[in-house]
């Protein structure tokens, strides 16, 4: 699903985004940000990352640096 995920944006990058223009106000786009997020997290929580961060991109928002967070280590040690 990931890859599917990830194509997808892929495409929005070519096709539509020089339709639209670069409006972003963040840094990294928002496109970049859903892949890094997917890749990074997962489907489910780099797709809930997203969501959240499109929410976040209207005009009353300031923008600004909104890098992925990173993911947390899993404790590799057993007792």
């Amino acid at each position: 699903m990931n890859w599917l995920a990830i194509k997808l944006i892929h495409l929005y990058r070519y096709v539509a985004s020089p339709w639209v223009g670069n409006q972003c106000r963040f840094y990294p786009t928002c496109s970049h940000y859903a892949e890094e997020a997917l890749k990074t997290h997962g489907f489910l929580k780099g797709g809930y990352l997203t969501g959240r961060r499109l929410i976040k991109c209207h005009p009353w928002h300031p923008g600004g640096m909104d890098p992925v967070p990173p993911a947390r280590q899993k404790n590799t040690l057993s007792r």
